[in-house]
């Protein structure tokens, strides 16, 4: 892979998620933040929707921010008067290039919709603006259309051209294939738009990228329409950790940026969510905990600390007697064998009826009456001394907490 330009789209194909709505002071905390953490582009928003939206996307314009803002428009030329007007000097038009999207669209004329490019694109580089071209729904038009109209885009003075999955029907391996005849007809570059539906977003995301496409649009935790889009913290530790390649971003802020676009979207991020979920770094099964404890990478693929997270060990249902001697020592317990086995079998009966992980309290509450008036003042799960930092740096190990979201479950 050359290198490699990320352009996020939660501001505009991450908002179109049903049911999100993000206000003026939210786009421009999440801009600040992508760029900030090194996000070359964003697709800030949909100019042409006017009121509020146009307001925002124009107060973004005026942060100073170092990556490249983009509209989002349509092959209509309002609507490059509408990004001109918000400030923006990056446009992209879209177009259906398969026969469903021509027919649904308009009506089946495809001279029609070419003219209106045509249109659109001189608009555009009639006031000197970078022109990108999206080929909507690509991956069900026919590679005979989609090339003819990815060159005509191209002569017209597109700066690159988008290849979009845009029902997320493709499989990486199909991916590849049409992406390559693509960046090998282009002499402009080519970028990759992925969505989620049979969740193989970052998948066929990687594969487009190793097919030749430079660019790849994401959102931050895979919002976006239906199923999501490719999420921007999988896309980005993949390419580290698998290619090796970095793209510029820091990816310590990955875990503070998932908290603010999940506070924004009010789309809350599943436990076991790649990279950012709760769950991600949290280890219950006994065996795992076991050697967790003696050495981190045999169940991390890298150390949390590289997207913002610490691991955290939780005690449930599945988790052993080593790991439950490690966590109550750092609190300064010490327990006999059969003591960590009558708890140990005391947890698991209890998690099986609560049907989670014990929080740090109800963890104390099941200890010998000898020990309990020590642990009488133990915290509470929502707590500041719940999350304090581990006794044992060596060990990385969190005290007990229960998975967020699943209190009371």
């Amino acid at each position: 892979m050359s290198t490699i330009h990320i352009n996020d789209t939660t501001l505009r194909d991450g908002e179109q998620a049903a049911g999100v709505a993000f206000n003026a002071a939210e786009k421009i905390a999440i801009a600040k933040v992508l760029d900030e953490i090194g996000v070359q582009e964003l697709e800030v928003g949909i100019p042409a929707m006017g009121g509020e939206e146009a307001q925002a996307i124009a107060a973004i314009c005026q942060q100073g921010l170092k990556a490249n803002l983009l509209g989002w428009n349509r092959a209509v030329v309002s609507d490059i008067q509408a990004s001109i007007a918000c400030g923006l000097t990056r446009v992209h038009i879209a177009v259906p290039v398969s026969d469903v999207q021509v027919e649904a669209k308009f009506h089946g004329q495809w001279g029609v919709m070419l003219q209106q490019l045509r249109d659109a694109v001189m608009a555009a580089l009639d006031h000197d603006l970078f022109v990108a071209v999206g080929g909507e729904d690509a991956s069900r038009a026919t590679g005979h259309a989609l090339r003819e109209i990815a060159l005509y885009a191209q002569e017209l003075g597109a700066s690159r051209f988008r290849f979009c999955d845009t029902v997320g029907i493709l499989d990486p391996f199909t991916t590849y294939e049409q992406v390559r005849q693509l960046v090998n007809t282009l002499s402009i570059p080519v970028e990759i738009h992925t969505h989620n539906d049979l969740g193989l977003a970052t998948a066929n995301a990687l594969a487009g990228l190793r097919a030749g496409a430079t660019s790849v649009n994401t959102t931050v935790n895979g919002l976006g329409e239906r199923a999501g889009n490719a999420a921007l913290e999988e896309v980005v530790m993949a390419l580290k950790r698998i290619y090796h390649l970095d793209v510029g971003v820091d990816t310590r802020r990955l875990l503070e940026l998932s908290r603010l676009v999940e506070h924004a979207s009010g789309s809350h991020v599943p436990p076991w969510k790649a990279i950012v979920g709760s769950n991600a770094f949290a280890h219950e099964a006994g065996i795992h905990a076991h050697s967790i404890l003696r050495d981190p990478t045999t169940y991390e693929p890298f150390d949390p600390r590289d997207v913002g997270w610490q691991r955290r060990l939780v005690v449930g249902k599945h988790s052993g007697r080593h790991q439950v001697i490690a966590l109550l020592k750092q609190q300064g317990i010490t327990l006999s064998p059969e003591e960590a086995h009558s708890l140990l079998t005391a947890i698991r009966h209890q998690a099986i009826q609560a049907k989670r992980d014990l929080t740090p309290a109800e963890l104390m509450n099941l200890l010998p009456d000898h020990l309990r008036p020590w642990v009488a003042q133990a915290p509470t799960p929502n707590s500041p001394e719940a999350d304090a930092p581990p006794l044992s740096e060596e060990a990385q190990v969190l005290p007990v907490a229960p998975s967020p979201g699943r209190e009371g479950a």
